[in-house]
């Protein structure tokens, strides 16, 4: 997902996503134990998502205040 896709999503929806998100971190990070995950650059592109969606939600907790 881009960054000018989540800032046309409600906090809710970020929310979810969030969630959703580091189920798919984890499930990663325990692949990556047992050596099935192969493509390693997976958990870092979720970690970065996971930032930013929850940076944007700051984002419009400023603006709302």
């Amino acid at each position: 997902m881009k960054l000018s896709e989540m800032r046309e999503k409600s906090v809710e929806e970020l929310q979810t996503a969030i969630v959703d998100w580091k189920k798919q971190l984890l499930e990663s990070r325990l692949q990556l134990s047992t050596h099935k995950l192969e493509n390693t650059a997976s958990i870092s592109k979720t970690k970065k998502l996971i930032a930013q969606a929850k940076t944007i939600i700051t984002e419009k907790g400023v603006q709302n205040a």
